[in-house]
């Protein structure tokens, strides 16, 4: 698609978008976009379904707060479902969805080309950062 059928594409998909859809579709973006919500997306994607202590294993970094929060959230959209087994000890697994699995599908094709533009993303940081560095601004 050459930039003008990607922009009415684009603009026909926002049109089809409900008053509702919008708010929807920015808390969706915001928190299915975050670090952690990838990465545990990308976690149960690779290893399937996983304790919450074994996503934190694979997960350097995240705190056991955030990666509550975090699973927590993207069960709500359904996009990871908890398997309580109501033990005691308590056991807890999560797993991708259909829906999250798409996520993860359709994340791939962004992942690499991230990947494959890194070079020219720090390139484009050093030159705005030594324009803006003796400017100040």
């Amino acid at each position: 698609m050459n930039r003008d059928e990607i922009l009415q594409y684009s603009q026909t998909v926002c049109d089809g978008l409900r008053d509702d859809d919008d708010g929807v579709r920015r808390e969706v973006l915001a928190h299915a976009g975050s670090r952690w919500s990838l990465g545990v997306v990308h976690t149960l994607g690779v290893y399937g379904r996983l304790r919450h202590a074994e996503i934190g294993r694979r997960m350097h970094g995240v705190t056991q707060r955030m990666l509550t929060l975090t699973l927590r959230q993207l069960e709500r959209d359904g996009l990871v479902l908890r398997h309580d087994f109501e033990e005691v000890p308590p056991r807890v697994e999560y797993e991708l969805t259909d829906m999250g699995m798409e996520l993860l599908v359709r994340m791939v094709p962004l992942w690499t080309w991230i990947v494959g533009n890194a070079d020219r993303f720090r390139e484009a940081r050093q030159d705005f950062d030594s324009r803006h560095r003796h400017t100040g601004a």
